[in-house]
């Protein structure tokens, strides 16, 4: 049910600038590091290549340097700076579900299955277990993600359906 505009609580000026301050520092934040990003990517594959190459101090030490500067540059962005002083919600995250855990899994189904002798068709069936292990262990989240974006569309085809239907 909508409201009519004069029973809306009226939003206060601070926090409508402070949002718009943050929609702007977000969207350049998230500029700055895609452009440090694009050059990252070539620039660690360059490091890994010399490190390849030339012997250093230790193996890979100019990549990890790289990584470092990385990681360093990843927290002076500070992209999510804005929501420091939210409340975090769900957004809680098992590390068995991140790009590292989930990796982590799949190398040591490939480096059970190696020890145990096993080829190329066995080391696939592994990985394709693992795989249907992950899927099924997330199916909740899944079909929630898939809720939501159906309910945001049938909201926005009937809004736009409105709209049109308006202009006929």
């Amino acid at each position: 049910m909508d409201l009519p505009p004069s029973t809306l609580p009226r939003p206060d000026s601070n926090e409508r600038w402070r949002f718009l301050r943050d929609v702007a520092v977000f969207q350049l934040k998230m500029f700055v590091g895609n452009v440090r990003d694009f050059f990252l990517m070539p620039i660690s594959l360059g490091a890994a290549l010399i490190d390849l190459i030339i012997r250093g101090e230790r193996e890979g030490a100019l990549f990890y340097k790289v990584l470092r500067w990385g990681a360093h540059s990843e927290d002076v962005i500070d992209v999510y700076s804005a929501i420091e002083h939210h409340d975090p919600g769900d957004f809680k995250i098992s590390p068995a579900y991140t790009v590292d855990g989930v990796i982590a899994r799949l190398e040591n189904v490939v480096v059970r299955e190696v020890e145990k002798g096993g080829t190329a068709a066995t080391v696939k069936s592994a990985m394709d277990r693992a795989i249907d292990q992950l899927h099924s262990e997330t199916g909740g989240a899944r079909d929630k993600a898939r809720d939501v974006v159906t309910r945001t569309a049938e909201k926005l085809r009937a809004r736009f359906d409105g709209d049109d239907r308006g202009k006929d």
